[in-house]
């Protein structure tokens, strides 16, 4: 795979340099978008910048055509594949979700097994949703004191697999949200082995392929399909991602799969922000990833020394269910600071003008990638050490638990579409979910549909929203009631 490399000049961008040509070009245009280059939408133009709004095109012959593409998409595509290790590539516009429901659709059908954390995104399970697939969760273990979920473990993998041999795919997220990752090169051979394939979520794995010293990708490691998210650390524009496929998928039906859900209108802003980041990727991505990796290690030794937080790293290594770290994760526990993430999260944000990526019940998620600077990261830290002075208590009533393993009582899909109706919050204990309730960020389901709602779940979705969680799925948007199978 790695002699591709020498076949493809990285240092072109053909769907930016398309869209240049076509911009020198003063072409008339009697087609969609009906704003015509800006100039019927003065307003939105002033916001976004006649640059912006000039290439905001349709698909035509000189542009190519994302559904079917055979000339400068086609060239990003092979460009992307060759610079990620991947035998194809295909440009998402639809965001990782996107990418992450076509990666399921196209290894799964109705009544299929698929082995996968429970820790998944959402997009997993709604692939779930769409296709009738069965899944066969692998409860992650949970580090007690910082009350996250890990990775999937060698033996739990390998029982799962014994003891559903039909199932067709285990997927695995490479990393977590908190850097956490499995050992993907002893999953990938034991599906192998069983005659499964083996997906990848990569939403937040991207510099993966760029930086020295940080954990296996998933195509390194052997992986069938990988879903990519670029706009996360590889810097283009949020909604736009990769999805990466090895020599055993057919790219074809893959493709089939893909226009399935994805719009037939691809969005030019979005792929000509993939090409020309997977360009800067490709071209300075090593050296661009060692730095921040760096960043984060020195701002995790600086808020260990304020005393109170924990920014752990790969000191949690055991080998198994937390094989590697992503170290370029700046993820924090702050209980013993007597405050709850999601209550830093805030104070961050409203005191001191600083967004972090999330906090939750127990932690928060600093994403550094590129476009950071050591300042800024002083910055973080000085805050961090004012918010422990002013805020710190002894956090009696504080809950750590990040995961409660499921009773899955029925598939998602009969759950999503069967007949429903909806209870009190509380008067639903005992009953089966028939809707989504998560946190968002990060977007790991606390209920998906066909589990059964116990009081342990109601507690925490209740002590989550008293500590301000953005907490998203239900039909309700208070969250007061729930709808249930009947």
């Amino acid at each position: 795979m790695q002699s591709r490399r020498y076949h493809y000049d990285q240092q072109r961008a053909p769907i930016y340099e398309a869209l240049e040509r076509f911009r020198q070009m003063r072409v008339v245009p009697f087609d969609v978008p009906g704003h015509k280059r800006g100039r019927g939408n003065p307003e939105l133009t002033a916001f976004l910048g006649e640059k912006c709004m000039g290439v905001d095109v349709n698909s035509m012959k000189p542009l190519d055509n994302l559904c079917h593409p055979v000339s400068v998409i086609r060239e990003a595509e092979d460009l992307a594949a060759d610079a990620f290790g991947a035998e194809h590539a295909f440009l998402m516009v639809g965001g990782t979700t996107s990418a992450v429901q076509s990666m399921v659709l196209t290894a799964c059908k109705q009544g299929d097994e698929i082995i996968l954390p429970r820790n998944v995104h959402r997009s997993v399970i709604n692939a779930l949703v769409l296709c009738g697939a069965v899944p066969v969760y692998v409860n992650p273990e949970v580090d007690q004191r910082l009350g996250i979920s890990l990775g999937m473990s060698r033996d739990q993998v390998q029982r799962a697999i014994r003891e559903h041999p039909k199932a067709v795919a285990v997927l695995v997220n490479n990393p977590t949200y908190y850097g956490v990752c499995s050992d993907l090169r002893a999953i990938v051979r034991m599906a192998h082995e069983a005659g499964m394939l083996c997906l990848a979520d990569e939403a937040h794995g991207t510099h993966f392929y760029f930086g020295g010293g940080l954990p296996v990708s998933a195509m390194a490691a052997g992986a069938d399909m990988a879903a990519v998210s670029m706009h996360k650390s590889g810097g283009s524009l949020t909604q736009s991602s990769f999805l990466l496929t090895g020599p055993g998928v057919h790219a074809g039906y893959v493709r089939q799969i893909i226009n399935l859900t994805q719009t037939t209108s691809g969005s030019y802003l979005l792929m000509s922000s993939l090409d020309i980041s997977r360009r800067n990727l490709a071209l300075r991505g090593r050296q661009v990833f060692h730095q921040v990796a760096d960043m984060a290690e020195y701002a995790r030794e600086e808020i260990n020394a304020i005393g109170g937080y924990y920014a752990f790293g790969k000191e949690l290594i055991n080998g198994n269910s937390i094989f590697d770290f992503d170290t370029t994760k700046l993820s924090v526990h702050t209980l013993d600071i007597g405050l709850a993430g999601i209550e830093v999260s805030d104070i961050l944000r409203d005191e001191y003008d600083i967004q972090i990526e999330f906090g939750d019940i127990g932690n928060i998620l600093a994403y550094l990638s590129m476009g950071d600077r050591p300042q800024e990261l002083e910055r973080l830290v000085s805050a961090l050490a004012e918010i422990r002075r002013r805020y710190q208590t002894d956090g009696a009533g504080l809950l750590s638990q990040e995961y409660i393993d499921p009773d899955v009582v029925i598939t998602p899909q009969e759950a999503f579409y069967a007949d429903k109706e909806s209870l009190p919050l509380r008067e639903t204990e005992g009953r089966v979910c028939s809707e989504f309730v998560m946190c968002y960020p990060p977007g790991i389901p606390i209920l998906a549909p066909g589990e059964r709602i116990t009081g342990d779940i109601l507690d925490y979705i209740e002590y989550a929203k008293c500590k301000g969680c953005s907490m998203t799925g239900p039909e309700d948007p208070e969250i007061s009631f729930l709808n249930v199978v009947k």
